[in-house]
C-alpha cells in the first residue's frame, strides 16, 4: 500500500461516499467523513465509528471548515433528481460555495481534491456516446440547472485553481450509479423500480420508457475514483466514470420484474422537464489513462442491490424529500 493519507470524504455518509470511506479505512488511511445528512443516512457510515482510523463531521460544506489533510473527494451534494430540485437554490450553493472552500483547504494544505461532477453535465446530449470534449446541451433556466449548472461551475472553479494556484485536482464525471446503500426513497429509476417490484406495486416509467441510461455498479465507480485520485502524473481529466452498456428504461424495469418474481405492471407517465433522451459514457480516456473499465455487469448488480433492498426495512429510511 502507499503511504498512510490523511483523507476527507465531503458527502462522506452518502451512497457512493459512504463505500468509498470504508475503502479508504481498510486501506488504513485516516478518513474524516463530513457530512450534513440531508439526503444521508447516519446508518451508511455507523459500523465505522469504532475505527481508530475514521472520524464523522456534521457539518454544510457551503460553510468553510479547516482541516489539515493531504488528500480531499469532494461528493457533497444532493444527486437525485427529486432531491436536487427540492432546494434548488441549496443545491447550486452546495456546488459551487461547496467546491470553493474544498479547493481552499486543498490550497492552504497543498492537498489534492478530487471533485465528483457528473455526466448532467452533458446536459440532453446531441451526441452520443459523450466523450469529454463534449461542451454539452444545457438548459441554464430549467429546472434541472441548480444541479447540471452548479457541476459545470464547480468544474470552472477546480479548472482556475489549477491554473492559477497550481492546486492538485481531478475531476471525473459520474454516470447513473447503483448498488447497495441507495436511498430507497431518492427517486432514481433503479431505486424506484426495485421498490414498487418488492411491494407488488404499479412500476411508473416516464414517457415511452425508450429513454435510454447506462448503469454503473458502485464498486467499480469507487475504484475508478480511486485510480484518479491516486494517478501519478498530471492527467487532471475530466474523465468520464459509467458503464457503456445502454439500457432502455423499459428493458430496465422488465429486468427488475424478472429478477424480483413481481407481478408488477408498467404504467406510464409524463416525462419530465428536460429529461435527456440519450446517456451514455465513452471511457476511452478512462482506459487509456486509467486502466479502468467496469467489470461488473448489469445482472450481477442488480441481483446484489435487490438482496440489500430485501434485507432492509424502509421504515427506518425517512424520504429526505417530498419529491420521490
Amino acid at each position: 500500500m502507499a503511504s498512510i493519507q490523511r483523507v476527507l470524504v465531503t458527502g462522506g455518509a452518502g451512497f457512493l461516499g459512504s463505500h468509498l470511506c470504508e475503502r479508504l479505512v481498510e486501506d488504513g488511511h485516516d478518513v474524516i467523513c463530513l457530512d450534513n445528512f440531508f439526503t444521508s443516512q447516519k446508518t451508511n457510515v455507523q459500523h465505522l465509528l469504532g475505527r481508530s482510523n475514521f472520524e464523522l463531521i456534521r457539518h454544510d460544506i457551503t460553510a468553510p471548515i479547516w482541516l489539515e489533510v493531504d488528500q480531499i473527494y469532494n461528493l457533497a451534494c444532493p444527486a437525485a433528481p427529486g432531491h436536487y430540485q427540492y432546494n434548488a437554490i441549496k443545491t447550486i450553493k452546495t456546488s459551487v460555495l461547496g467546491a470553493i472552500n474544498v479547493l481552499g483547504i486543498a490550497k492552504r494544505c497543498h492537498a489534492k481534491v478530487l471533485q465528483a461532477s457528473t455526466s448532467e453535465v452533458y446536459g440532453d446530449p446531441e451526441i452520443h456516446p459523450q466523450t469529454e470534449s463534449y461542451r454539452g446541451n444545457v438548459n441554464p433556466i430549467g429546472p434541472r440547472a441548480c444541479y447540471d449548472e452548479g457541476k459545470r461551475a464547480a468544474e470552472t472553479l477546480f479548472m482556475d485553481y489549477y491554473r492559477m494556484h497550481k492546486v492538485q485536482i481531478g475531476i471525473v464525471r459520474i454516470f447513473n450509479t447503483y448498488g447497495p446503500r441507495m436511498h430507497p426513497f431518492d427517486g432514481r429509476v433503479i431505486s424506484n423500480f426495485i421498490r414498487q417490484a418488492l411491494h407488488g406495486e404499479d412500476i411508473t416509467v416516464f414517457g415511452d420508457g425508450s429513454q435510454t441510461r447506462s448503469f454503473c455498479y458502485r464498486d467499480d465507480l469507487i475504484e475508478g475514483m480511486m485510480r484518479m485520485m491516486n494517478k501519478a502524473d498530471d492527467f487532471i481529466g475530466p474523465v468520464n466514470l459509467g458503464n457503456p452498456g445502454e439500457y432502455t428504461i423499459r428493458q430496465l424495469a422488465e429486468q427488475i420484474i424478472n429478477l424480483t418474481g413481481s407481478n408488477s405492471q408498467l404504467i406510464e407517465r409524463p416525462l419530465p422537464d428536460d429529461d435527456p433522451t440519450r446517456r451514455k459514457p465513452d471511457i476511452t480516456l478512462a482506459k487509456e489513462k486509467l486502466q479502468w473499465q467496469p467489470t461488473i455487469k448489469l445482472q450481477d448488480g442488480l441481483l446484489q442491490t435487490i438482496n440489500w433492498f430485501r434485507s432492509i426495512n424502509l421504515e427506518h429510511y425517512r424520504p429526505p424529500t417530498p419529491n420521490y
